[in-house]
């Protein structure tokens, strides 16, 4: 059974995960928005976060007048697989970094390497 949670209440476990982040590294995100949306797309895979955009690491001298990349935090997704809040926050913790993380280049192979998969 998933765990119910109110929006509000995800979004703020997201905000938490958020300021965890060493300042350092949000001081380097560049052209990007975290966004919390209730359902992953319908046509792929069950996901509990997603990077769109162009990585930092593949910005060349060209980029520029583009839309924010877009880090997407799927809110129900979590909830389906999680027991309780406390794993809530903590699924919620480790989707914002691994999402993030796919902001600086880093793929996902290399994310499992470091146990942030």
């Amino acid at each position: 059974m998933p765990v119910e949670m109110s929006r509000e209440r995800f979004e703020e476990l997201v905000a938490e995960a958020l300021d965890e982040v060493p300042e350092e590294l949000l001081g380097l995100m560049s052209n990007v928005v975290i966004l919390v949306e209730d359902e992953s797309p319908e046509d792929g895979p069950e996901l509990l976060g997603l990077y769109e955009g162009h990585a930092l690491t593949s910005r060349g001298w060209d980029y520029g007048g583009v839309l924010p990349d877009r880090i997407l935090i799927y809110r129900n997704p979590i909830l389906r697989i999680c027991d309780n809040d406390d794993d809530v926050v903590d699924e919620v913790a480790i989707t914002v970094v691994h999402e993030i993380a796919h902001h600086f280049g880093i793929d996902d192979h290399r994310l499992h390497e470091l146990g942030w998969g």
